[in-house]
């Protein structure tokens, strides 16, 4: 698999409102819709910088506290991010668009051709929803972190030692890292501030990942400040 090209840094553009006009709408443009804060947006923007398409892929950032009634009517009916307006059409589901933007598009590919690692990958893709459900499932909950929370990270920490050609969930650097990446990265900050729970402790695959990915331009380019992550999802739990 290609090397993560080094990306220069990009201007981002701000976030559209109820306020804001709408895009010229299926005028050949490629537009992935987004929201900076959204996990799931964070997917499609990592696949998107990691195959170097940051001048065929625009970047439209929608504000979700305050989006422009255009986005639903004119573009999107589901109203939610992310979504990619491509060929005249537009797509959803952020695993699906993380696919399609490797298959459609030139740039480093996020799928091995290893079979064994492509299935491997599919496991693990389709584990993320299962996941994600038992980590945001403890971050209300009150008391100690859940022995089913301890479950879901050892199962992903004992994923790494599958293949043994790098630090990532398949070796090299995926698709499937960039499913989990924005996930982790929020349940990393939440659980040490509020449950007081590092989620690498006794996890040195897990550790070594998460250092490894920082290193990642594509990646580290889509983050935002932890502090405000915490506090939207505090928000969120309504947890002082």
């Amino acid at each position: 698999m290609a090397a993560a090209p080094t990306l220069s840094m990009e201007a981002l553009p701000p976030s559209l409102t109820s306020a804001s006009e709408p895009p010229a709408i299926f005028d050949g443009t490629t537009r992935l819709y987004i929201a900076y804060i959204c996990p799931y947006a964070q997917r499609t923007w990592i696949a998107r910088n990691y195959k170097g398409l940051q001048e065929k892929i625009d970047l439209v950032p929608i504000d979700l506290q305050n989006r422009p009634a255009w986005y639903k009517e004119k573009i999107y009916p589901a109203n939610k991010v992310p979504s990619l307006e491509h060929n005249n059409e537009v797509r959803g589901e952020s695993l699906d668009l993380v696919k399609y933007i490797d298959s459609h598009f030139e740039g480093p590919a996020l799928m091995p051709d290893d079979p064994a690692k492509q299935q491997f990958a599919e496991e693990l893709l389709l584990y993320s929803d299962s996941f994600n459900m038992v980590m945001y499932k403890a971050m209300p909950a009150q008391g100690d972190v859940s022995d089913q929370v301890d479950v879901a990270l050892n199962k992903i920490e004992d994923a790494f030692s599958k293949f043994n050609d790098g630090p990532f969930l398949l070796g090299q650097f995926s698709l499937v890292d960039i499913a989990y990446a924005p996930f982790i990265e929020r349940f990393q900050t939440f659980f040490l501030d509020v449950k007081n729970y590092d989620i690498t402790k006794g996890r040195p695959n897990l550790s070594s990942w998460i250092e490894e990915l920082n290193k990642i331009d594509a990646y580290s380019q889509t983050r935002i400040d932890p502090q405000e992550l915490l506090a939207a999802t505090k928000k969120r739990f309504g947890i002082a």
